[in-house]
């Protein structure tokens, strides 16, 4: 939102000032840990996320990088894609298109791809409130990593390809001034499986460009191996830099 500044000359006459916005929000985001003693491991994750809007046009990227070595070895390695674009209708809905891919040296799967493309609505679009939900149709392609399958790793050992249905529903509350609130909700289904993807989260603001992000991110499978667990759970403390 544009803010506006009055003040007079020194001829007594009142100007008028304008700030606009830049169209950019860009955010990084990093977390450490690291394990000695009995155990010898050492983790690093990262996010890179920027978003343009822009007249009826708004489009979105993340980038988020895992990289977990264990013994003096790596021992995981993943990156996961995030690309978002859409088009305003009228007030309230919007067309979307939607490309979620993950790479992936040593888990179940080398590849794990979703596209898809639909319809968008926001329910609110306001500075302290967001809600929006997306519905529409797409594609999935999953490579299985074979030499690397484990009993824990949700996998059935076939290439998948494959129609899906997907819907999104995406909130964020500006509770405080220095506190904010999201949560989003993706449901990805098709003959294969449905996967459910739940990420919460917390950010409290240390200064103006530095906070602190706590998030919980759960996955949820219909379809697992005899003897897995439905869902994981991934909790992590990060810290985010807003440019």
């Amino acid at each position: 939102m544009s803010s506006m500044f009055v003040y007079a000359d020194d001829n007594g006459l009142s100007n008028t000032d304008i700030e606009v916005p830049s169209p950019w929000n860009t955010e990084v985001e990093f977390g450490y840990q690291a394990h000695t003693g009995n155990s010898d491991s050492r983790s690093l994750n990262s996010r890179l996320s920027a978003e343009y809007v822009e007249g009826r046009h708004r489009t979105y990227g993340e980038w988020k990088y895992y990289l977990l070595y264990k013994d003096g070895e790596e021992d995981k390695r993943q990156s996961n894609y995030t690309a978002q674009s859409d088009y305003k209708l009228g007030p309230k809905t919007y067309l979307y298109g939607s490309f979620k891919g993950v790479d992936s040296r040593y888990s179940a799967y080398f590849k794990d791809y979703t596209l898809s493309g639909g319809l968008g609505y926001q329910f609110s679009n306001t500075e302290s409130f967001v809600l929006e939900a997306e519905f529409g149709p797409g594609f999935r392609y999953q490579e299985p990593n074979l030499d690397e399958i484990d009993d824990d790793d949700i996998i059935f050992p076939e290439t998948v390809r494959e129609g899906i249905f997907r819907g999104n529903i995406n909130s964020s509350w500006q509770a405080l001034d220095n506190l904010a609130l999201s949560a989003d909700v993706t449901v990805v289904a098709g003959h294969s499986n449905v996967r459910t993807d739940t990420d919460i989260s917390v950010t409290n603001n240390i200064t103006e460009d530095i906070a602190l992000k706590l998030s919980h991110s759960r996955q949820y499978h219909d379809k697992v191996p005899e003897g897995l667990e439905k869902a994981d759970s991934i909790f992590s403390v990060n810290l985010l830099f807003v440019f």
